[in-house]
């Protein structure tokens, strides 16, 4: 009778499993499908171990890429559908830069989806030393999409174009002369080594990352379910804006912090706008009415503190006093050359109240001021120009926050 109750349950657990995971595997299939992999890659035994990974010890770090991501994956995911490429190709930034906007390489690799700078500029990002466009979620990925594009139809095959996408086309058309073939198994063959080991794994991780990420509930019963979906309805959108006016101007308006404001906007190296006659920037789309309705541009002299250049200052110095460079000031002011002159006002493009000025009074010395503002001697000394620490009554300073 014993034996007769542990083979009903033993065949009640096979059954309830076989119900349980045969969806999963219907859609893991369609998943592969999408990117041309055949359903033989479900076996591939060093898939299997970075995508169990990913729901055991490493689950709170595959966590944490989503959350990090949750600003972001809505509209990437919207643009990648809207473009008709594969939606796997979102976990392509993922693997990338694990959806973290700053991500820097080794190799000087940058943003969500890990441009190079000439790769960037070929794909038409704009970088100076005001703006990072690698750093942008919207443009990057519609720089990123046009590339992937470019590789499909060099290679006729999704994978083929990710593999490319990560370790160069001419590497990749090198494997498959060596190989004979362009079957994503004979490229990955462990012992062949006709690709690097990385980009091996590259296409694995997506794969995996994919995988997981479309079955929360099932990898994560007690943890986040359906938390990856729980990011819909979120989207951003751009408008445009005046060039040279404070983030905080922008935000003030629109009902969202300065720092709210920058994060969906990661290009821009200050918490100003490029000195242009407009840009455009990233809002939320619950947001965009209201611009619509209240934003106004900003006028620069009282969003920025203004200088008048005093006998014997030239821009190298005065730059140095307020911690930008003298190229920022000459692009913010449209000046061509180096040359200023007495009373002339210059902006300077450090928004108000990040830096203060401070009269000396008598009694006062560096130390003791250094240390009422909370900053180094040292930091006082090089924003101010100042060699030697002897102090004149009635000087003015400049006090960074």
């Amino acid at each position: 009778m014993r034996k007769i109750l542990f083979l009903f349950v033993g065949l009640t657990g096979l059954l309830h499993a076989s119900l349980f995971m045969e969806p999963q595997y219907s859609d893991d299939i369609k998943v592969l499908q999408t990117l041309d992999i055949e359903s033989s890659f479900l076996r591939d035994p060093i898939f299997v171990k970075l995508k169990n990974s990913l729901s055991t010890k490493r689950r709170n770090f595959f966590l944490s890429m989503l959350n990090r991501g949750a600003l972001y994956i809505p509209t990437l995911r919207k643009m990648i559908h809207d473009n008709n490429i594969p939606q796997v190709f979102l976990y392509m930034a993922m693997a990338e830069s694990h959806f973290n906007t700053s991500a820097i390489s080794n190799a000087k690799a940058c943003g969500l989806w890990q441009f190079m700078p000439d790769t960037a500029r070929r794909y038409g990002l704009k970088i100076d030393r005001y703006i990072d466009e690698r750093r942008d979620p919207i443009r990057s990925t519609e720089a990123a999409i046009t590339y992937l594009k470019r590789l499909y139809a060099l290679f006729g095959k999704w994978y083929l174009a990710a593999l490319a996408y990560n370790t160069g086309e001419g590497r990749v058309l090198e494997a498959i002369k060596k190989a004979g073939s362009d079957e994503l198994h004979v490229l990955l063959d462990e012992d062949k080594k006709y690709l690097p080991r990385e980009n091996r794994n590259y296409i694995r991780k997506i794969v995996s990352l994919a995988l997981v990420a479309n079955n929360t509930d099932v990898y994560f019963f007690g943890g986040e379910p359906h938390m990856f979906n729980r990011t819909e309805g979120r989207s951003l959108v751009r408008v445009k804006v005046s060039g040279g006016e404070t983030l905080e101007h922008i935000a003030r308006q629109i009902g969202m912090t300065a720092k709210e404001l920058k994060r969906l906007n990661p290009q821009f190296k200050y918490w100003f706008t490029p000195p242009e006659k407009s840009v455009s920037i990233n809002i939320p789309y619950n947001k965009l009415t209201r611009f619509k309705e209240a934003y106004h541009p900003g006028e620069q002299k009282k969003m920025f503190l203004v200088h008048t250049v005093k006998p014997g200052e030239n821009l190298r110095y005065i730059a140095k006093r307020y911690g930008i460079s003298y190229k920022i000031i000459l692009g913010f002011n449209r000046i061509k050359k180096s040359i200023i002159y007495p009373n002339q006002k210059l902006i300077i493009p450090v928004p108000r109240g990040s830096i203060q000025h401070y009269k000396v009074r008598r009694g006062d010395s560096l130390e003791k001021i250094a240390k009422r503002f909370g900053i180094q001697v040292a930091t006082l000394k090089a924003r101010n120009g100042l060699e030697k620490s002897r102090l004149k009554i009635g000087e003015h300073l400049v006090i960074p926050n």
